[in-house]
């Protein structure tokens, strides 16, 4: 790298319940190297701040940087967030509230740091790297262990009134379905992320369905993965075929009643699950949200699978820092 870039990095830093993923980035946002921690966040907000730091030095460190070659720091964290000022309002994964993640980590790491909602950074990462810019309309649903989504409308993101625009994953489809971590039912959360094809599997093995993950896992399929469904389907799993595209058809469902609400240039589909399910899941929802949505409403919309994959929230959170940094 030429010498005048070398105090023009940025690292982006995506922040979950279970992981730390940090990346360092050149100007032009092209990854270097990266350094993952869990997050154990059981031991308190102080505590995962260290560890977000002690991420960002390590991910420096094997880039063969420092960080003062670092401009500045992209943070995408779950939950409700207050960008100013960097606060993480509200984050039921983490259990922090009014949490001053940008101060704690700028005291630390002397870098300038930017905080966004975990899958708002996600679809900016996609819309300015993946898709080079060229779509101002962008709605992107992350299916993970929960669902979020991220919205860029007229090329900004968009976070509504208090900031918490995008909680896809809380629209109910199912009334009466099964119950949602948010307290609800029948919300798209829980009926198609990993943890509701999780949740399905097990019901339906307890209750005398046959799939071959119980000889791979063992009865209870305790470290059942995303990737442990798709080996199964391609085995002929009869069970595992029908939940994942159950699964499908329900998350087809929510991308026409969105494209029906906002009408964006393209629906980006991420997370873990599509990651490892993607060849299962995309053509049923496609055709599902091309069904449901309402006649003329999808003329001209792509609906895509993200390459990004995993990188999706620390590229994120470079193109934050570089936008912010300015």
């Amino acid at each position: 790298m030429a010498e005048a870039a070398k105090s023009d990095l940025f690292v982006g830093v995506d922040l979950g319940g279970t992981k730390i993923l940090a990346g360092v980035f050149s100007p032009q946002l092209k990854l270097l190297q990266t350094a993952k921690l869990s997050t154990k966040s059981s031991r308190g907000f102080a505590a995962v701040v260290d560890r977000v730091a002690r991420c960002v030095r390590d991910a420096v460190d094997e880039a063969d940087m420092n960080l003062k070659q670092v401009r500045a720091i992209g943070i995408g964290a779950p939950g409700a967030i207050e960008p100013e000022t960097g606060e993480v309002i509200f984050a039921p994964n983490l259990q922090w509230k009014d949490a001053p993640l940008k101060k704690e980590l700028e005291k630390q790491l002397e870098i300038p740091v930017f905080v966004e909602n975990d899958c708002n950074a996600c679809a900016l990462g996609v819309q300015e790297v993946e898709l080079k810019g060229r779509t101002r309309n962008l709605l992107g649903i992350f299916l993970g262990t929960g669902i979020g989504g991220g919205l860029i409308i007229d090329g900004r993101v968009y976070r509504g009134f208090n900031g918490t625009a995008g909680e896809l994953g809380h629209m109910v489809i199912q009334v009466g379905g099964p119950k949602c971590g948010c307290g609800n039912n029948g919300c798209f959360e829980a009926l198609a992320s990993r943890t509701a094809l999780f949740r399905e599997i097990q019901t339906r093995v307890k209750a005398g369905e046959k799939t071959i993950l119980t000889d791979l896992l063992g009865g209870e399929l305790d470290d059942l993965k995303s990737g442990d469904l798709r080996k199964a389907i391609r085995k002929g799993d009869k069970l595992v075929e029908k939940v994942v595209e159950g699964a499908a058809e329900y998350t087809g469902i929510a991308v026409a009643n969105l494209i029906n609400i906002l009408n964006p240039e393209v629906v980006v589909l991420g997370g873990g699950v599509i990651d490892a399910l993607e060849d299962e899941m995309m053509s049923i929802i496609v055709e599902t949200a091309l069904d449901y949505a309402m006649p003329g409403t999808t003329k001209g919309i792509e609906i895509l699978a993200s390459k990004l994959g995993d990188n999706a929230g620390i590229t994120g959170g470079a193109v934050l820092a570089r936008q912010r940094a300015k």
